[in-house]
């Protein structure tokens, strides 16, 4: 990418290196039985899909969280709400699933659910959660995407958001 600096009165030309990290607008959306956030490249301004190559090769996803709807009541819970941070927590000692990954609220009081497994084999801890999207019926959280990136990628919230 070409930059032009202004020095002293002088302009020069420098190619300057943009880096590759990936940055990511959460734009608020809705649609039919589901609320939360559409993601833009904040470099760009374009939408990204939620299986964008661009996320994948930042080592970024959205998934839907397994196993919600024997958590139902856990799932109504404001902590939940698109936009809201998560924890992903390890568990290893899953008699069914060595390499389960549960999703928490970000204070690790209620569990949503976990990362279906087959994303969860290849994923490794640490890394960011947020509620992205929810689906209601009947004015109940019942589905819930979240969005799960390595702490390099930037992911920028609307103001007011936490």
């Amino acid at each position: 990418m070409a930059v032009l600096l202004v020095d002293g009165g002088q302009a020069r030309l420098r190619r300057r290196r943009l880096t590759e990290r990936l940055r990511i607008w959460l734009e608020r959306g809705e649609s039919e039985g589901g609320r939360g956030f559409w993601l833009r490249d904040a470099a760009t301004g374009d939408a990204l899909g939620w299986n964008d190559e661009r996320l994948t090769a930042a080592g970024a996803r959205v998934i839907a969280v397994a196993g919600s709807t024997y958590r139902s009541d856990a799932l109504q819970d404001g902590a939940f709400e698109p936009g809201q941070p998560l924890a992903l927590v390890a568990e290893p000692e899953n008699e069914y699933d060595p390499k389960a990954i549960a999703v928490w609220d970000a204070e690790r009081r209620l569990q949503a659910g976990y990362v279906p497994g087959d994303v969860a084999k290849e994923l490794t801890l640490p890394l960011q959660a947020v509620s992205l999207w929810e689906w209601r019926d009947a004015g109940r959280r019942v589905g819930l995407r979240v969005l799960i990136a390595p702490p390099t990628v930037w992911i920028g919230r609307p103001r007011g958001e936490p």
